[in-house]
């Protein structure tokens, strides 16, 4: 069976994005490996990305999501100093869960649509976190 697993590449805030998801959503941290840790017949790595994460795996509620930090892309400029340019869609259980988690999102982010009801779902926002991460939150689906 084909399964997605979307991955999130950051421009060297890939660790500190982990925590936000973990006290976010309450994600659990089930693998990590930073530039350092990488067998060397992988990759090669410099002084400067030793402490940037080379592979992580958190869980959202049932899903796998995958982060990395690219040292070139912190370098370039590449997603202006961001993270990724995907937007994930977290289903909550409850109008309280999805606004604690809002709480957390929304310090330092760009709201896109603040916390509403819609003909599909009793809550919902979106927003652009602080590391550029670009997420729907939704409760009460109605589809």
């Amino acid at each position: 069976m084909l399964k997605v697993e979307p991955i999130l590449i950051f421009a060297g805030q890939a660790s500190q994005a982990i925590k936000m998801y973990e006290k976010a959503f309450g994600a659990e941290l089930k693998e990590k490996m930073l530039y350092s840790d990488a067998n060397p017949k992988d990759y090669q790595c410099r002084d400067e990305e030793k402490d940037l994460v080379f592979h992580a795996q958190i869980k959202i509620g049932k899903q796998i999501i995958m982060l990395a930090d690219d040292y070139e892309a912190s370098l370039s400029g590449e997603a202006g100093g961001k993270g990724f340019l995907i937007d994930l869609v977290v289903q909550f259980d409850s109008d309280d869960q999805l606004k604690a988690a809002y709480e957390v999102l929304a310090e330092g982010a760009t709201i896109t649509a603040p916390i509403c009801s819609t003909t599909y779902c009793s809550c919902c926002a979106s927003l652009i976190d602080k590391f550029g991460g670009r997420w729907q939150l939704m409760s009460g689906y109605k589809g």
